[in-house]
């Protein structure tokens, strides 16, 4: 079992920055590949960036690629979403989630534990 906790959501105006924090406890941190899925009102939960267990291994949507970066500390059980260059179409609630394989997947049903979420508001 892991319990996932974000912090860092705000509200921020078009071309800003935010830096989104999950803090993990439970079971061994490094052993989970971590992932970024957000949700906008009225939409369907949808994939954002995922890291490998050890921070090698990263992939990205592509509405974000290039803006957003994601990494890992294993020594601080915590995994980040560095958002620069935010559009008012990042606004959601972003949810932070650990999946226990070794393989990185961006499908939401390929989780097993989930964050309660953070909201993120980007004002044009």
């Amino acid at each position: 079992q892991v319990q996932l906790v974000e912090s860092g959501g705000g509200l921020v105006q078009a071309g800003g920055s935010l830096r989104l924090s999950c803090a993990a406890s439970g079971r061994t941190f490094s052993d989970y590949v971590m992932g970024w899925f957000r949700q906008a009102p009225g939409k369907e939960r949808e994939f954002v960036a995922a890291i490998g267990q050890t921070g090698g291994t990263t992939y990205y949507a592509d509405s974000v690629k290039g803006r957003f970066t994601i990494s890992r500390d294993n020594a601080k059980n915590t995994v980040y979403l560095q958002m620069n260059s935010l559009k008012p179409e990042d606004t959601a609630v972003y949810y932070c989630a650990a999946r226990w394989r070794i393989v990185v997947r961006t499908t939401a049903a390929d989780y097993d534990y989930w964050g309660q979420g953070t909201q993120v508001t980007v004002s044009s």
